[in-house]
């Protein structure tokens, strides 16, 4: 499978780097993203995955179309703002949601106009300004949208993005909706997750209601096991990916794996023992066996046989906070 897909890398500090080659040979983006700038969210498009949106701390939001070759800035009234997090609307790709510090902003025409969404965040959160880290458009019906706020829980709208409701709380310490990843499954069986510093939670009624699943500690001092990102195999529902850690950026982490939807899991076989939590994975659904995780301070591996077996890159970054793939 080698040099068939690209990797991307949003850093803090480095800017945005790409590797055309499945990871052996790197580019840094020097135009318009800064190559000392940070960039915290990369998405590409659904159906075209050669268009990818990248979000970034005060300077907001880029776009290419050339699978990374070129990038434009994508005009916004949220230029002065950390952008956490972007989605876009599968059923009509020119609705754009930014989740930033705080709550986040929608376009309707592709980003030429945005507006501001209204969502009722609680703006009084022990981490200061609250962050959207997650959105993510409902495939089943775009006028669902999901947000997950550090420290507020999971927000939703059921109007494109007009209003907002509070969904029940996860658990009862706040930092149970402390929300760090998100993933959405479809199908006969629906449920929906999110990841905190507690680990991670299911919902199977639509986020009226969770059930908190509890990774190992890495040791006994740790108050918890931390968790990052999330993702879903695409060709495969049972097949999830948790981002792990022992805190935040944490000393050592993991790859927590499950086959079968959740009910058991297991640490993946990495050939290096991570030097932070893992923070971030990416899958593709046009080459949904290649797997990637980043570690915060800058280790990245590569699965290309769907988690199976692990490889490190011999490139590394300073600190990682975005991560995508793309078929080449």
């Amino acid at each position: 499978m080698a040099n068939d897909y690209s990797i991307f890398i949003g850093t803090i500090g480095q800017g945005l780097n790409i590797s055309s080659d499945s990871g052996e040979t790197w580019t840094k983006i020097r135009n318009p993203i800064p190559t000392e700038g940070n960039i915290r969210a990369l998405r590409t498009y659904p159906g075209d995955p050669h268009r990818i949106l990248a979000g970034s701390d005060g300077l907001g939001l880029f776009r290419s179309e050339d699978n990374g070759l070129s990038w434009e800035n994508v005009e916004s009234p949220f230029a002065d703002l950390q952008v956490w997090s972007v989605a876009v609307d599968p059923a009509n790709t020119d609705t754009i949601f930014a989740g930033t510090r705080p709550e986040g902003f929608r376009s309707r025409d592709g980003g030429k106009s945005w507006q501001k969404l209204d969502m009722g965040v609680n703006m009084e959160c022990p981490i200061g300004t609250p962050r959207t880290t997650n959105i993510i458009v409902d495939p089943r019906d775009s006028r669902t949208v999901w947000a997950g706020i550090e420290v507020d829980g999971v927000y939703k709208s059921l109007d494109g993005g007009d209003n907002w409701i509070h969904l029940p709380d996860l658990g009862p310490d706040p930092f149970h909706g402390d929300i760090h990843g998100m993933a959405l499954r479809t199908g006969d069986n629906p449920a929906f997750y999110c990841t905190s510093p507690f680990g991670i939670a299911t919902s199977n009624d639509e986020g009226e209601s969770w059930d908190y699943h509890y990774f190992p500690k890495f040791s006994e001092a740790d108050a918890r096991s931390y968790c990052r990102g999330m993702v879903i195999k695409a060709d495969d529902p049972g097949t999830m990916f948790v981002g792990n850690g022992d805190f935040i950026p944490g000393v050592t982490g993991a790859i927590q794996v499950t086959r079968d939807g959740g009910q058991t899991w297991e640490k993946a076989n990495l050939p290096q023992e991570p030097n932070s939590v893992v923070y971030w994975l990416a899958n593709n659904p046009e080459i949904p066996n290649v797997i990637a995780a980043a570690s915060l301070f800058g280790y990245v591996y590569i699965s290309e046989d769907g988690g199976e077996t692990w490889s490190k890159l011999r490139k590394e970054f300073g600190e990682i906070r975005a991560l995508t793939l793309t078929p080449n």
